[in-house]
C-alpha cells in the first residue's frame, strides 16, 4: 500500500533524479510545493516548460540565449575582445567566469569533456566549430578553461594537441591549490598543478 498519494510520490520522484537532490531532499522540496500558494508550482511549472520551448544555443558560442536571438550578447556586444576565446565544458562554466566581472573576451562552449567511459568522444564535442571560429574571427588567444578533472585534463591536453599547428597563443587557466585547504585534504590534480605553477617569493 502506498502510503503518499501517486501525485505525490510522482514529484519526489521526478525531483530524486535531479542532480544532488538524495531522497529526503525530494520530500522536502515536494512537501513544500504542496504546503506553499498553488500560484507557487504553476509559476516553476511554467518556467520549467518554457526551459526547452523558449532556449536554444547560440551559433558562435553555443552559450544559452533566448529564442530569437541571433547570437549570444556576450559575442555580440562590441566591447568583447573577439580576438580571446575562452573554451569550457558547460555553460554553466561562462556563469561563474562571468561573475568575476574580469573576463573581456568571448566564449566557446564544448558541450562536455572526454570521457570514453560515457561514450564521449571528440566527435561529440564542438572543437571542429572552435578550429573554424579561431579562423573566421581571427582568434589570437584561446583560454582553455575545462574543469579540473581528469575528463577536464584529457580534453585540454587534446585541444593543445589539435591547436598545435594553428598560429594562436594557447593558455591554460592557472591551477593550485585554494585558500584554507590543507595540503592533506588536497587531491592529486590539484597538488600535480600547484607544483607545476609554484612562484618564486
Amino acid at each position: 500500500m502506498d502510503i503518499l498519494p501517486a501525485t505525490l510520490g510522482k514529484l519526489i520522484e521526478e525531483l530524486g533524479a535531479l542532480p544532488g537532490v538524495g531522497p529526503r531532499t525530494a520530500e522536502r522540496y515536494a512537501f513544500h510545493l504542496l504546503k506553499r500558494n498553488p500560484h507557487t508550482a504553476q509559476s516553476i511549472a511554467g518556467s520549467l516548460q518554457q526551459l526547452h520551448e523558449k532556449i536554444e544555443y547560440c551559433p558562435v558560442t553555443f552559450t544559452l540565449i533566448e529564442k530569437g536571438q541571433e547570437v549570444s550578447p556576450l559575442y555580440s556586444d562590441p566591447k568583447r575582445d573577439k580576438t580571446v576565446v575562452a573554451v569550457v565544458e558547460e555553460p554553466l562554466d561562462v556563469v561563474a567566469i562571468e561573475k568575476t566581472g574580469k573576463y573581456k573576451g568571448t566564449y566557446h562552449v564544448l558541450g562536455g569533456a572526454l570521457s570514453p567511459i560515457d561514450g564521449i568522444g571528440p566527435e561529440k564535442l564542438r572543437i571542429q566549430e572552435l578550429i573554424d571560429r579561431i579562423q573566421k574571427d581571427a582568434v589570437q588567444e584561446v583560454i582553455i578553461a575545462t574543469n579540473a578533472s581528469v575528463e577536464g585534463e584529457s580534453t585540454a591536453l587534446f585541444l593543445q594537441k589539435n591547436l598545435e599547428n594553428i598560429d594562436v597563443t594557447i593558455t591554460r587557466l592557472a591551477r593550485g591549490l585554494p585558500a584554507g585547504i590543507d595540503l592533506e585534504y588536497a587531491d592529486q590534480i590539484t597538488l600535480t598543478r600547484a607544483l607545476e605553477g609554484r612562484q618564486r617569493l
